[in-house]
């Protein structure tokens, strides 16, 4: 008897142990393959590359890396007076041919009042002559605004709010037109996206709240889901040069999921936590009870 007892003993606790492993192996098969969370996760932010829109010497850098700068800060400064110079070359222009143009005027409206002692091919002469440095006028004062512009343009002022980085210049360099000289991360785009699994996307809707987890920070971050991505790159793929479609003619049985983007909009509550563009996150949606994923049917 005692010897029948030991053996359901034995026998219980075996489907015991065996009954706990289905349950936790189900477990971690629905935590890893099913529910919507992801370690594949980037802090991200807009980054904007700083380039002068005139061409000339570096007169003065007002910024240093990586500090914070406001919307509408000086970050540097160009050749000024050499653009100053060309804007009263401009205003001098304008000048003279309002000058010539007023001569003109009165010389037209004479010949007008003179009537018959004053020819048609004179008159006509006189209006077409008025005419034209009308019209070199219309062009001077464009040029002349074309020139203050350049001038505004010397001082090239922060777009946007955020930390410049990844600045190596230096009064005496030359700008160029359109070459970058340094990068602007604007610091009211961060937000954190994560890449999760196509499978696990039917659980993931637009506004459901998210919880973050920046590596080497124990608080976590609260958001929500801003946006999921209208599509990724098909590397199966790829351009042709007949404009035909250029497919990978080998197939792989085992097909790994494919990883979707989804933005997650944090909430103002980061405090001192560092959120630089980069940093590897963990992301989990958190999930109302009771929601079926898209698709299946109530």
């Amino acid at each position: 008897m005692v010897e029948r007892l030991k053996l359901a003993g034995r026998v219980l606790i075996t489907l015991s142990v065996l009954a706990l492993a289905l349950i936790g192996g189900r477990r971690l098969w629905i935590h890893y393959n099913l529910e919507p969370w992801t370690r594949d996760g980037r802090v991200r932010a807009d980054i904007v590359q700083v380039s002068p829109d005139v061409s000339g010497l570096v007169t003065e850098v007002r910024v240093e890396n990586n500090k914070a700068v406001n919307e509408g800060d000086v970050l540097f400064v160009l050749d000024r007076p050499r653009f100053e110079l060309a804007l009263h070359q401009a205003d001098a222009s304008v000048a003279a041919i309002a000058v010539a143009l007023s001569q003109a005027r009165r010389e037209n409206e004479r010949n007008r009042n003179l009537k018959d002692l004053a020819t048609t091919e004179q008159v006509e002469e006189g209006q077409m002559k008025v005419d034209q440095l009308i019209a070199q006028l219309n062009s001077a004062r464009a040029l002349r605004d074309v020139a203050r512009l350049n001038l505004d343009r010397t001082t090239i002022r922060a777009p946007v709010n955020g930390i410049v980085t990844n600045v190596d210049l230096r009064p005496g360099d030359y700008a160029t037109v359109g070459h970058q000289l340094l990068a602007l991360v604007d610091t009211d785009t961060i937000h954190v996206d994560g890449y999760f699994e196509e499978t696990k996307l039917p659980w993931i809707r637009v506004g459901d709240r998210a919880l973050v987890h920046i590596m080497g920070i124990k608080a976590p971050l609260h958001g929500s889901v801003e946006s999921i991505a209208a599509g990724i790159e098909d590397r199966e793929r790829s351009a042709s040069s007949t404009a035909l479609a250029n497919v990978n003619p080998t197939f792989s049985w085992v097909r790994l999921a494919q990883r979707i983007p989804v933005k997650i909009k944090l909430d103002p509550t980061a405090g001192d936590i560092r959120l630089i563009a980069g940093r590897t996150a963990t992301v989990s949606i958190v999930d109302p009870p009771g929601r079926r994923p898209e698709g299946d049917a109530p």
